[in-house]
């Protein structure tokens, strides 16, 4: 099965849609993605924008979902972003994950993240 992200004008994902290989001529990606485009526009519009993503984050970096941004520019073929958890958060270029300022701790514990002391908590479970 192919995977294919509708985009809005910002490249926020709308949606994600599944088509089958058929539909994409059992092309891998990237060749696929043209075929699975035409017929997402076929269905949802003409002036709608695709962009095929991997179930597997086989590429693109991140399987797509409501709300990531499409950033086309990363080589070879882009990448979906997640939408951003807290502003001190940074995006690591080589994941395209958020990670925090601090790392979380190794010792066993279950933390949230305190983003007005920038630091982990430790969960009184």
């Amino acid at each position: 099965m192919a995977h294919f992200a509708q985009l809005d004008e910002h490249n926020t994902v709308l949606q994600v849609i599944v088509v089958s290989n058929g539909t994409v001529n059992n092309l891998p990606f990237p060749d696929s993605e043209p075929f699975g485009i035409a017929f997402c526009q076929s269905l949802f519009g003409e002036n709608t924008r695709w962009a095929q993503t991997s179930y597997n984050a086989n590429f693109r970096y991140n399987y797509a979902g409501i709300g990531f941004t499409f950033d086309p520019t990363p080589t070879p073929n882009g990448a979906f972003i997640p939408p951003k958890p807290y502003p001190s958060w940074l995006l690591d270029t080589n994941t395209f994950q958020w990670v925090p300022p601090v790392p979380y701790p190794d010792d066993g514990g279950t933390y949230y993240w305190d983003e007005a002391t920038q630091s982990w908590v430790l969960e009184n479970l």
